[in-house]
């Protein structure tokens, strides 16, 4: 009896320990699956605008994502097993000047963030420039990010062109949506798949009142009229030929504005009557929150970006919408718009720059933007992003309009295009849909004047 209670113990110390080796086993085919990429050491503190850090619950999908911590244990950490990684998240709501009470303290090290303020920083002062790092990194190729991204963006590029400051790691999505049941029902043909603004002022009037089939009240289109970076008025300044001037942002000086030119008259003409079809939601950013839905009661969409309706599908399974929701390029010749690019940057006093550098390609590389597109569906800068859901043709709507669209004068990065140009623009649009909207002509030669006036003072 005693020798088969010994042969059962050995036998049974014998597969826990087989059990164990099992498992080591297994434990360093895990790690083995990510090759260590660079033995640099160092400490790096990365500031993140928006990111979320902590693992959960979508709460429209249901769906479990995976927060950057968690991401950062399972592929960073591998890779770069000498470098540790102090993280501070910051609200978008005040990232601007938290991030730059940062830079100016000497408190980060890598920063992502919004173009136009990387851009201001950069002409502060206040950013490394990233060539030399960029030439002397034969594992770095430029040729993977999105050539009108990488090349044309003042979020990564200096106003001058020639210094390269930040790597473009997520796009805002600007495509323009119609609802094909509503077209329908109103008997209208369908978007082109380049639309003209007076295309899509057409179809907007003739789709807006009592809905012949439902009795519903619809409105033929919605933009954003109180939008901080005028993201519809930039895709129709693409499409009128307004170029704003003539100049650089590098010489703020010497531009040569071109506001009240018949080009522009013809964007603020076009505004006026378009007011007539959208809902007074668009005055506070509202009207469109059942766009992309059932429930729908808007014909067509300017500037947006699916992810209601991507979301639903998700939650439900039900591909429906994707067939009712059809999206376009933008308003220009070509399918151009205004391209939002959100970087990755790096503090000009950063404490270890070759740290730094892994840090910063590794953030704004392919591994984190799949991350970053499966969870949040953040919008790649890659030239190939094959991850990208095969339904998801809003996404690859919008990474062909960025592919295409080039900055001008008109831009977010352009200190006077935010702090006059825009609130001209909505202020023009509030007036305009509440019926009293001012002469245009006259409206833009103040405008016209306050720009010389502001140049002249730089």
């Amino acid at each position: 009896m005693i020798k088969k209670i010994w042969i059962m113990i050995i036998a049974l110390l014998m597969f826990v320990s087989m059990a164990a080796c099992s498992s080591s086993s297994s434990s360093e085919v895990e790690k083995s699956d990510v090759d260590v990429v660079s033995e640099v050491e160092g400490t790096v503190r990365v500031s993140l605008a928006g990111w979320q850090l902590e693992s959960g619950i979508d709460p429209i999908t249901g769906i479990e994502n995976m927060g950057f911590n968690d991401f950062v244990k399972k592929e960073f950490e591998p890779r770069y097993p000498n470098i540790k990684l102090e993280v501070y998240q910051v609200p978008w709501e005040n990232a601007q000047a938290k991030q730059t009470a940062m830079l100016q303290s000497g408190d980060v090290d890598i920063i992502y963030t919004g173009g136009a303020f990387a851009s201001q920083w950069q002409q502060q002062g206040l950013l490394r420039g990233l060539d030399d790092l960029i030439e002397n990194d034969s594992a770095f190729d430029p040729n993977i990010y999105l050539k009108g991204v990488w090349e044309n963006s003042y979020s990564t590029k200096s106003y001058d062109k020639k210094v390269h400051f930040g790597i473009p790691a997520v796009l805002g999505r600007r495509i323009i949506m119609y609802d094909k049941q509503l077209f329908d029902e109103w008997g209208v043909e369908y978007l082109s798949e380049n639309p003209t603004p007076q295309e899509v002022l057409e179809k907007a009037k003739a789709m807006t009142g009592k809905n012949p089939k439902t009795g519903e009240e619809n409105f033929g289109i919605w933009w954003d009229g109180k939008s901080l970076n005028a993201s519809s008025f930039v895709a129709l300044s693409h499409a009128f030929g307004a170029t704003g001037g003539e100049g650089t942002l590098n010489d703020l000086k010497n531009i040569k504005w071109k506001l009240n030119s018949p080009e522009m008259v013809k964007i603020f003409e076009w505004l006026k009557e378009a007011a007539k079809y959208a809902p007074p939601g668009i005055l506070n950013t509202q009207g469109n929150e059942n766009f992309g839905l059932e429930k729908n009661n808007i014909g067509i969409h300017l500037d947006a970006t699916g992810a209601s309706t991507m979301g639903e599908v998700k939650a439900s399974g039900n591909k429906e919408l994707l067939d009712r929701f059809e999206s376009t390029l933008n308003l220009g010749p070509n399918g151009e718009g205004w391209v939002a690019v959100d970087p990755f940057v790096m503090a000009k006093d950063a404490k270890n720059v070759e740290a730094s550098w892994e840090v910063l390609k590794f953030l704004s590389g392919p591994i984190t933007q799949e991350w970053n597109y499966v969870n949040f569906k953040s919008t790649p800068t890659l030239a190939d992003a094959s991850f990208v859901e095969e339904d998801d043709k809003y996404m690859k709507t919008a990474m062909e309009i960025a592919q295409i669209s080039k900055s001008t004068l008109l831009d977010e990065a352009n200190p006077f295009f935010g702090s006059e140009i825009v609130p001209a623009i909505n202020g023009f649009i509030s007036k305009a849909h509440n019926g009293n909207a001012p002469d245009i002509q006259s409206y833009l030669d103040d405008l016209q004047s306050r720009a010389e006036k502001w140049s002249a003072n730089q």
